[in-house]
């Protein structure tokens, strides 16, 4: 077995007898720091931005819309500018922070690395920055790591270790995506879209599954679990989901400690299971759940936490925003529920938790995520569409992509998958969320559950079915 990794720098903490300027310094180490943040509306972005503001930074950002993300980051000081990107909004010398989603030529990037300017960073990389400010456990898999990073962040506050977190979707429990918290461990979601998992280097690693989703960042299957080998081989103790084909992947870590979730009962109620011994009650529906729960207790276990108290602390946590985020009730008495998963397997996952429910009929709505992947999985979506009542299809939420890079690929090709596999369930092909609203309207009655999936801005659609805004 590995050395103990090395633990913070010791200037980064501080004592009653250190005095005043030690104390600022300990707790506002990036003092005097100009961050910019564009598309600072973002869950990613967002996050780093109140981080970064609680490290003692002088943050600015901007976005092309209003996001519900933005509330937190004004509360915390900050006031972004709301309207297309400028290079006037970057100050000067300030540093800034990009995504991958945010394209080369973007102006407020091209300041950035014009002459006398702060430089650009990916948020990749000053996110592993702050990683190192504490002792890191870093989240990753192709589904299911926003949900067991925010349960564990839960979890590890609710045992009293206070966690800072960063997490890609709002904790309820707290109204926040991230947070500096004074205890030693930091939590965070570690992204394999694009591979900037590869910029951390975790004391823990949790590895929650691994199939190939992201098409135009992996050649295979084989590259994305070499990905992700490599990833918890720099981990001094890997905590994997109790598949062999993913304990595999984490053979080279320095310690290995499988999960899983035992005896599960779900309904109406919640979920339970059996873990070390331990029953554990759920807030949160499904199975998945169960078993994001059982990796977040024994990551939290793995950091310190006291096994009993991690369990207790478990079963208030109430969920992450947009993973089975119930968003109110129609005028008909139909229950909404809005949900991230734009994979088939997420896709599953989320229509058979909705099921324990018990739900008088269930409505899937289902807005796929990026050309690519639609050509990739339009059966795969179909067959697990299938498994609602009723299945809504809209058309491609493009993102980054283009529609004529892509001919012929559209909402129509999940559509038909899921009339073929529904066996005479009823399909419905509605590219406009204009014409999907007026329909849900009138086929919705008492005690149906409609369950809004997708990546894309599907979730609009749901708060419009329920009072809250416009798709």
């Amino acid at each position: 077995m590995r050395s103990t990794r090395p633990r913070p720098n010791a200037k980064f903490r501080w004592s009653c007898s250190a005095g005043s300027d030690a104390l600022t310094s300990a707790k506002k180490p990036w003092a005097g720091r100009q961050l910019h943040f564009v598309a600072i509306g973002g869950a990613g972005m967002s996050g780093l931005a109140l981080i970064a503001a609680s490290l003692g930074a002088s943050v600015t950002g901007s976005d092309r819309a209003e996001t519900a993300y933005l509330g937190p980051v004004r509360a915390a000081g900050v006031q972004p500018v709301v309207g297309e990107h400028a290079a006037d909004n970057v100050p000067a010398g300030g540093e800034v922070v990009y995504s991958t989603a945010i394209p080369f030529e973007n102006p407020e990037r091209a300041v950035a690395r014009a002459a006398g300017g702060g430089g650009e960073r990916h948020r990749a990389e000053l996110l592993a920055e702050i990683a190192r400010l504490k002792r890191l456990i870093a989240i990753t898999g192709t589904h299911g790591k926003t949900t067991t990073t925010a349960m564990l962040a839960h979890v590890l506050a609710g045992a009293g270790l206070d966690p800072a977190y960063y997490v890609g979707g709002e904790l309820r429990s707290t109204g926040l995506n991230a947070a500096w918290g004074d205890g030693d461990w930091i939590v965070v979601e570690a992204d394999e879209s694009d591979r900037s998992l590869l910029n951390f280097s975790p004391e823990i690693a949790v590895l929650t599954n691994a199939e190939l989703d992201h098409h135009s960042t992996y050649a295979s299957r084989l590259d994305l679990d070499n990905t992700f080998r490599e990833f918890t081989g720099r981990a001094d103790s890997a905590v994997v989901w109790d598949r062999p084909e993913l304990l595999a992947l984490a053979e080279g870590a320095g310690r290995l400690i499988p999960y899983d979730a035992r005896s599960v009962e779900a309904g109406p109620a919640g979920t339970s299971f059996s873990w070390r011994g331990l029953e554990v009650k759920l807030g949160v529906p499904g199975l998945h759940n169960a078993v994001n729960a059982a990796g977040a207790l024994s990551a939290a276990a793995a950091a310190g936490a006291e096994p009993a108290a991690a369990v207790a602390a478990i079963a208030s946590f109430r969920g992450a925003r947009r993973r089975l985020e119930l968003l109110g009730t129609t005028p008909s008495g139909a229950a909404v529920y809005d949900d991230y998963a734009h994979h088939p397997t997420e896709l599953a996952a989320a229509i058979a938790a909705a099921r324990t429910l018990a739900p008088r009929r269930l409505v899937a709505v289902f807005q796929p995520h990026l050309f690519s992947r639609t050509a990739a999985l339009a059966r795969g979506f179909g067959q697990a569409l299938a498994g609602a009542d009723v299945a809504v299809v809209l058309d491609v939420y493009p993102a980054r992509e283009r529609a004529a890079d892509f001919p012929a690929v559209d909402g129509r090709l999940v559509a038909a998958a899921a009339a073929d596999y529904g066996a005479g369930k009823q399909v419905a092909w509605l590219p406009r969320m204009d014409d999907a609203h007026a329909w849900l309207g009138e086929i919705l009655h008492r005690d149906d559950l409609v369950l809004c999936m997708g990546a894309g801005n599907v979730d609009s659609l749901g708060r419009r079915l329920v009072g809250g805004g416009d798709a």
